[in-house]
């Protein structure tokens, strides 16, 4: 149910992301509809409040999810296309790095936050109930205050795209047919539908290593939870360090090449994680993984930035959205079915690596304008 859940939504993103973006492209005003994904994020995860440990309720947690999750990648969509506007020439790169960084510190203290005050206190606070889990449940009301109290400052302190004063169904009509003439279009863009291609097939990489990385941990190196949460905590700063400090090499050396390096790091910290003897090794390969995490997720954003056309920058923020959830079955269903088949989860997680090492082959001949080769 739970993998169903987020492949629902996840297929509502591929198909909504472009679609939307073309829309905001064609009609103009952006925060508007930010300010709906967001609301329907927060609703949507204040709501798994409601969900007690018990089957019945399973359902109830997964459609929640589910609902939150696209409401944010949607506007995630949106959130990306920002970036051109709000950098200085010269410092889109580090921006996207200083924001996927913030992203990870963020989440680490309002994760340590529901850790110390909420579910490891004894006796729980504002008198929750443990035996109906609610030091757990309160977890997720915690996690939507986060969003609002971090998140309005975007609709204060950011100006937003002029609208063009087109009713709403004539901005989507239009929004649809300047879509599918990207579409159709990509011949005369090869290096961005290159760029979509190599990303969708490497962050596919990334996002199973995400997914399965606490049930490797636990399986082959017999990892508690404790130590698994542990590991995630490390996994999630060393992540944050790297997209902060890469961010100023993405500036200086470029988008590409900044990706180059962080694709070569997660194939070698990735065959380590792979081949490794003991827990010790494991989190030497987990932390190495993580610089290189938020390198690959920030700078694929500053390539779209560089690359987009200024008119089209949401569509082609929808679009990289999409390339990110196509084909997000394809790590997880490798995984497992070749875990299954060999014996081995090791073996499982190799195929990772291959994840890796094609979006790495795909991105290499591109040439991108402004950079040096």
């Amino acid at each position: 149910m739970w993998g169903n859940a987020l492949a629902a939504s996840a297929l509502l993103v591929a198909m909504l992301g472009p679609l939307m973006g073309a829309l905001v492209d064609a009609g103009g005003r952006r925060k508007p509809l930010l300010a709906a994904c967001s609301a329907v994020t927060i609703v949507g995860a204040a709501a798994l409040w409601f969900a007690k440990p018990e089957p019945s309720y399973a359902l109830w947690a997964a459609v929640c999810v589910a609902i939150a999750n696209a409401a944010f990648e949607l506007g995630m969509v949106l959130y990306n296309a920002m970036l051109p506007g709000l950098a200085g020439p010269g410092r889109v790169g580090r921006l996207s790095g200083w924001g996927w960084a913030l992203g990870y510190a963020g989440g680490l203290v309002c994760l340590v936050v529901a850790l110390v005050v909420f579910v490891q206190a004894d006796p729980p606070p504002f008198g929750l109930d443990a035996a109906s889990a609610e030091p757990i449940r309160i977890v997720a009301p915690l996690a939507a205050l986060w969003f609002v109290a971090f998140g309005w400052p975007i609709f204060v302190f950011t100006s937003d795209t002029p609208s063009s004063g087109a009713p709403v169904g004539a901005a989507l009509r239009r929004g649809t047919a300047r879509l599918w003439a990207t579409l159709r279009g990509f011949r005369a863009r090869p290096t961005i539908f290159r760029f979509l291609i190599a990303r969708m097939i490497f962050i596919d990489g990334l996002n199973t290593l995400l997914a399965f990385g606490g049930i490797y941990a636990a399986g082959t190196f017999g990892m508690d939870m404790a130590g698994v949460i542990g590991f995630a905590i490390a996994l999630n700063v060393s992540a944050g360090l790297g997209a902060l400090g890469f961010g100023w090499v993405d500036d200086r050396l470029g988008a590409k090449r900044t990706l180059v390096i962080s694709l070569i790091g997660l194939l070698a910290a990735g065959s380590l994680g792979v081949v490794a003897p003991s827990a010790g090794w494991f989190w030497a390969a987990g932390i190495a993984i993580g610089v290189f995490i938020g390198p690959t997720q920030s700078a694929s954003r500053s390539m779209m930035a560089r690359l987009a056309p200024p008119e089209r920058i949401n569509e082609m923020f929808g679009l990289l959205a999409f390339s990110g959830k196509a084909t997000a079955f394809a790590g997880p269903l490798l995984v497992g079915w070749v875990t299954l088949a060999t014996g081995s989860q090791r073996v499982g997680m190799a195929t990772i690596l291959v994840f890796f090492a094609v979006g790495l082959a795909l991105l290499l001949p591109l040439r991108v304008p402004g950079e040096a080769e």
